[in-house]
């Protein structure tokens, strides 16, 4: 027998002051339980909401709200950020491999999961559908399940399925999921950076992309490749497209070979539809796909992240601005680490050489109170609209020049004086 179907505003009663509850994240996000949750407002007092990230605007997350809700994030998305920098929530600091073991090791015990689900297969089988991350780990230590279910969630195969009789109410909705589409947001210098990457993917690589332009300006440069694979902790319709043209084959991979890997997925409503049902995916807990013995595995992996700024010894800041949280750790440092100890693997990080106001993404140092997300030990390729600078290997000052040289070049003699100030005015030899 199903769980009895009642409405959102019946359903979130279950919940109650000092509760902790763990919110699904992404295309997933259940806006129509929060908004309902919202309404309960003058009912409720320190609601501790725990997500990774969140699509959409958050009712909750506004300053009428402080008494009411709390948000604990594990990651800052846009819809948060003024609530986690005004002092109405906090942020937790993890790598996205590791998120799963805080629900099943008690250090965050949930009261309360929001899911958002597919309809119930005749198995009786409901998908968490495009995000299955660390929200599978959250329905199975939380102490009470809350799920909408939706017709247009697709059902995705992998780790995503829980059986109906484990959720204790459902409600009905019908809503559209968010879109995101990465691809308009491409400038210019997006699609130079992705050309300088893509010359360093080889065929039969394994990739790993990170959110946002970038990713998908390298996408559109694959063209040319063969047999491609995809490990990665998301993707957007930049990977439909290679797979509908045939790029990305996932034949060469040792790990799940055939099928695109991957924890979530954002994209438009045609990335939405291609996934539904399609066992050419694999969407798995973010707990095995961010392992970095797992990703290691696959041969030649090749992962492609950003930063905020980074310094000129190879310190890479990705999740704040100085003291202002902007986003999370998230997986860089898991697939980083991984694509580096992969056969043939490389670590990029791709960024543009400087903000929209001019101001240097390469520093001689990192802004005060800046998060430093990937270690200067870890760093392998540095890529701008400028170029391709190599560190690994490098000595501090080598490195230094090396950034230098793919900055933009109104700041270059700055960071050069910069440089001959910390490390002396020896003539630089590169290294062959």
């Amino acid at each position: 027998m199903y769980p009895k179907i009642v409405s959102a505003r019946e359903a979130v009663k279950i919940i109650q002051s000092g509760n902790r509850v763990f919110v699904h994240g992404s295309a997933a996000t259940p806006q129509f339980l929060l908004k309902a949750l919202a309404k309960r407002a003058h009912e409720l007092k320190n609601v501790e909401l725990v997500a990774v990230s969140t699509l959409g605007e958050l009712e909750l997350a506004k300053p009428e709200y402080a008494e009411s809700f709390y948000i604990n994030s594990l990651f800052v998305s846009e819809n948060i950020r003024g609530a986690i920098n005004d002092g109405r929530g906090n942020y937790i600091p993890i790598f996205l491999s590791e998120i799963s073991r805080l629900f099943e090791k008690n250090i965050l015990p949930l009261d309360v999961a929001l899911l958002h689900i597919s309809p119930p297969d005749k198995h009786g089988l409901c998908s968490l559908g495009v995000s299955v991350d660390v929200a599978r780990a959250a329905a199975k230590h939380a102490k009470h399940i809350i799920a909408q279910v939706n017709p247009n969630m697709p059902r995705t195969h992998g780790d995503g399925f829980i059986d109906i009789h484990q959720i204790h109410t459902l409600v009905e909705t019908d809503d559209n999921l968010p879109e995101v589409n990465y691809a308009a947001q491409i400038t210019d210098c997006d699609r130079t950076i992705g050309k300088y990457v893509a010359e360093l993917v080889e065929d039969r690589s394994t990739l790993q992309m990170g959110i946002g332009a970038i990713p998908d300006a390298v996408l559109e440069s694959l063209t040319h490749c063969k047999d491609l694979g995809v490990h990665t902790e998301m993707f957007s319709n930049g990977v439909i497209d290679l797979m509908k043209k045939g790029v990305i084959t996932n034949k060469y991979k040792k790990k799940h070979r055939g099928k695109t890997v991957t924890s979530f997925a954002i994209g438009s409503r045609d990335l939405y539809s291609f996934v539904d049902d399609n066992p050419q995916f694999a969407f798995l807990e973010a707990e095995y796909v961010n392992d970095g013995r797992i990703i290691r595995t696959n041969p030649k992996v090749v992962a492609i992240n950003s930063a905020i700024e980074i310094d000129i010894t190879g310190q890479v800041c990705a999740d704040s601005i100085g003291t202002y949280q902007y986003s999370g750790v998230g997986g860089q440092m898991d697939f980083i680490r991984g694509a580096s100890l992969s056969e043939g693997g490389k670590p990029i990080i791709a960024m543009g050489s400087a903000t929209k106001k001019g101001a240097s993404k390469i520093v001689p140092y990192l802004k005060q109170g800046a998060g430093v997300v990937t270690t200067r030990a870890h760093m392998h390729y540095v890529v701008t609209e400028y170029g391709v600078a190599y560190l690994y290997g490098k000595n501090l000052r080598q490195r230094a020049y090396e950034l230098m040289r793919i900055a933009h070049p109104d700041n270059r003699e700055a960071l050069e004086q910069e440089i001959i100030k910390r490390f002396g005015s020896n003539v630089y030899a590169v290294q062959s």
